[in-house]
């Protein structure tokens, strides 16, 4: 039986809960937005599966806790000398009025230049400065998993870039395609590898179990500290709702 995903509500608590061979009760709390998920065995009844998400909810309230308490970005508004980050560095975004199509060029590792029209809202620029992440993420995916294709032994068949509220990635084992957060164009090129490197091991071991964790221990022997990397360092704008 392949695993199966369904929505429960647990008071003001949303959890999804996976089924799949497994043997015991797993709960996560996920960054960037808290979400909550519970890896349960087949056989373990919804009504269980209940119980156990309510006897959890102070460890879910703590750590839902911690994550939005972790220091981020105020929303954007993309104006003279804001900070914004690209592959892990920190740059002053200086808008140069330009009336030509929408473009952005660094400047000695310091500042964005975004050229754009003057009369450009704060949308239109936003969409302009997401344009030239998705290129710029585009042009480092490539390289990466040709790199782990041959030490994995694994085929990528297709990948892409997409905005994603709860994952840094997502990997489609039947397709062999794998989708990464446009958000990873701010972090260090070592996080970005470590959510390449993860993505792929999945065309291996499906699950977050103790094999998974065995590859992943050969592949990037330091992957917790990048994984710590990548959820603790100043985030990204999020909507806590």
């Amino acid at each position: 039986m392949t695993e199966t995903t369904q929505q429960i509500n647990v008071g003001k608590y949303e959890i999804e809960v996976v089924r799949k061979d497994i043997k015991n009760l797993h709960l996560s709390v996920h960054p960037p937005t808290g979400r909550i998920r519970i890896a349960t065995p087949l056989k373990v009844s919804d009504e269980a599966v209940r119980l156990f998400a309510v006897s959890k909810i102070a460890w879910i309230k703590k750590n839902q806790q911690k994550l939005a308490a972790q220091p981020r970005q105020s929303q954007r508004q993309y104006i003279y000398r804001e900070t914004h980050y690209f592959l892990g560095q920190a740059y002053l975004l200086n808008l140069v009025p330009h009336k030509g199509p929408a473009k952005v060029i660094l400047n000695n590792h310091q500042e964005i230049n975004l050229y754009i029209k003057e009369t450009a809202t704060r949308e239109q620029k936003e969409q302009a400065m997401e344009a030239w992440y998705r290129a710029e993420l585009k042009k480092h995916i490539p390289e990466l998993i040709a790199k782990w294709e041959g030490r994995m032994q694994v085929q990528v068949a297709d990948w892409g870039v997409k905005k994603m509220r709860t994952n840094w990635g997502t990997c489609n084992i039947a397709d062999r395609r794998i989708w990464l957060n446009l958000e990873l164009a701010k972090k260090s090129m070592q996080c970005l590898e470590y959510v390449v490197v993860h993505e792929m091991t999945h065309l291996l071991e499906r699950h977050h179990n103790k094999n998974f964790l065995y590859y992943m221990d050969g592949f990037l022997p330091n992957w917790e500290m990048i994984r710590e990397e990548l959820n603790s360092g100043l985030l990204g704008f999020v909507e806590w709702g």
